[in-house]
């Protein structure tokens, strides 16, 4: 999807906490006193907001309302809600400034997921008469996935290994890394299984936190930062959630958005990617066509920090900081939601409007 030239003006993120003892409101408080400051703007200035959580996680029905006085939304009818990763957040966002009739949004994603025991919660969201019952669980179905590429020979557990050991690494340099140590590929082959052929080092940490950004259209944009960071496109695509149903060796429907929008996957300096799983990179990659030029999840990814439901709008705002930073020219961030790579979101980033040549 590409439309009217808009921006990301300002980014701000919470560090990944293994557990944050205040409340999710002041962690969006936090973020948002951050990017009013950065722009200048007061919070009545901001024409919409629309946040992305999941009440699963804090067991209350109707509980993103109360997330609303973390951003100060005003009037209050000026906002709106997914119960989704921020990263759908921002394409809610995205559609939103086409009309035309508003120039800033602003856009967050936030989670605590310490409070509970996710592998239980999230099994509560599967197909009430089929899996639910089963407690086919995150995880069990990641491992099921990891076998499935295993068996099709599209890689190896040392190959999963490998893509733990680059990750954490290069968590060493992310300030908002839960997780990051320089540990080997034998170091981490070591280790007994957790959910086999996953041990747990291939899973993600648990953690609490948020991101946030402020998109503008074009000339507000310009108007509220010198390095504005253009959105070039964006789509979403979705799976049945019947793991049977589909093969779990590729991710199709992260192709099908790489092809609505017509990616060139050898064009991109930077890849964020939403590795959850660390057999999930070798699917993405794949699907994606990025080659070895392109450096992926420089800022570790989610293996070193997975606050959940900001997750993905975090990999947005890390890919948008390259930009910003001059480490990058052009930059793709995805997002993933449900079990085993089920529902895919993909965004290109440029530093020029017109994106890639």
């Amino acid at each position: 999807m590409a439309g009217e030239d808009i921006a990301i003006v300002a980014v701000a993120q919470t560090p990944s906490y293994r557990r944050y003892e205040d409340t999710e409101q002041l962690l969006l408080m936090t973020l948002t006193n951050e990017i009013l400051e950065e722009t200048g703007l007061d919070r009545h200035d901001i024409d919409f907001t629309i946040a992305g959580s999941c009440d699963y996680l804090s067991g209350l029905p109707f509980a993103f309302v109360s997330n609303v006085d973390g951003f100060g939304a005003w009037p209050p009818v000026y906002e709106s809600h997914v119960e989704m990763d921020g990263a759908w957040a921002l394409f809610e966002a995205y559609v939103r400034l086409q009309m035309g009739d508003i120039d800033t949004v602003l856009v967050a994603g936030s989670g605590k997921s310490s409070p509970g025991r996710p592998r239980e919660i999230f099994a509560l969201q599967s197909n009430p008469y089929y899996h639910a019952p089963l407690g086919l669980d995150p995880v069990s179905l990641a491992g099921m996935q990891a076998g499935a590429i295993l068996e099709a020979g599209k890689a190896t557990e040392a190959d999963f290994a490998e893509v733990v050991s680059r990750s954490r690494r290069d968590g060493l340099s992310n300030p908002r890394a839960q997780v990051a140590k320089d540990v080997s590929v034998d170091d981490l082959l070591a280790e007994p299984y957790f959910a086999q052929p996953l041990r747990k080092h291939d899973l993600p940490p648990i953690s609490d936190g948020a991101a946030m950004l402020l998109i503008a259209r074009g000339d507000k944009a310009r108007e509220l930062t010198d390095k504005p960071v253009w959105i070039t496109g964006i789509d979403h695509r979705m799976e049945s959630s019947h793991p049977g149903l589909r093969d779990l060796s590729v991710s199709a429907s992260t192709k099908i958005a790489a092809e609505k929008l017509g990616l060139d996957g050898g064009a991109f300096d930077v890849a964020e990617l939403c590795v959850r799983y660390s057999p999930e990179e070798i699917l993405l990659k794949e699907a994606l066509g990025l080659g070895a030029a392109t450096r992926i999840n420089p800022s570790g990814g989610p293996l070193c920090g997975h606050p959940v439901m900001a997750t993905g709008l975090a990999r947005v705002c890390e890919a948008a900081r390259m930009i910003r930073e001059g480490q990058a020219g052009n930059a793709l961030a995805h997002a993933a939601s449900g079990a085993a790579l089920q529902q895919n979101l993909v965004c290109t980033l440029s530093a020029d409007v017109r994106g890639v040549a």
